[in-house]
């Protein structure tokens, strides 16, 4: 499937870009109902200001889903990340049962989807959702590389 405009991946990159701003490392997740497109939740990454290494922005839209729709378990519901998630977050993204998952830039170094211990295909993953990743690669790497330079 090729994606050329997604306004859900553009408000994640919104978030994202937020995060940068508060000198958090940029990523941005929202989550969708799949039927009618509504917002469910939407949030950047959040471990400095949380003082907490797991509030990562997946990690964050999964919660709030949940607590929204009073759902364990989010079928019928798609993510969108800014960035490869990471083994954490991609075990917490079959754990919650999404249709799909959509995600901007590729992480060689920490990704865990189509990089790294690559969670979706491991025999202790239970669920597997549609994976479309590089959807805005350009843009969502653009927000890595300039927050990482600005560091240096």
């Amino acid at each position: 499937m090729s994606i050329t405009k997604s306004p859900f991946m553009e408000l994640a990159i919104h978030h994202a870009e937020l995060a940068s701003e508060n000198g958090e490392i940029p990523v941005g997740a929202v989550v969708i109902e799949r039927k009618t497109g509504l917002l469910i939740s939407a949030s950047a990454n959040k471990t400095i200001e949380l003082n907490d290494p797991t509030a990562h922005a997946e990690l964050l839209v999964i919660n709030e889903a949940c607590k929204k729709t009073g759902l364990s378990r989010l079928t019928g519901y798609d993510i969108y990340v800014t960035l490869e998630p990471c083994p954490m977050c991609a075990q917490a993204i079959s754990f919650a049962r999404f249709d799909s998952l959509y995600y901007g830039a590729i992480d060689k170094k920490g990704g865990g989807v189509d990089n790294g211990p690559k969670i979706f295909t491991s025999t202790s993953c239970h669920h597997i959702p549609e994976i479309y990743g590089g959807i805005y690669k350009k843009k969502c790497g653009a927000l890595l590389r300039n927050f990482f330079r600005s560091k240096r």
